[in-house]
């Protein structure tokens, strides 16, 4: 099963690397929104415990 594993993670960065040097502008779009959604939920909680804390 671990094997099984490390092909899946070989495939998925291989994908990674093709898709950057295959469209690099897109890829950095798809990065920027992943940072994005990351931030807009950590700003969530924020407002969330800051709500609960008053």
């Amino acid at each position: 099963m671990k094997w099984v594993k490390r092909i899946l993670l070989a495939l998925v960065v291989v994908f990674a690397a093709f898709y950057v040097i295959t469209r690099p502008e897109d890829a950095a779009n798809v990065v920027q929104g992943a940072f994005g959604a990351v931030f807009t939920a950590t700003e969530s909680i924020g407002q969330f415990f800051s709500s609960l804390a008053s």
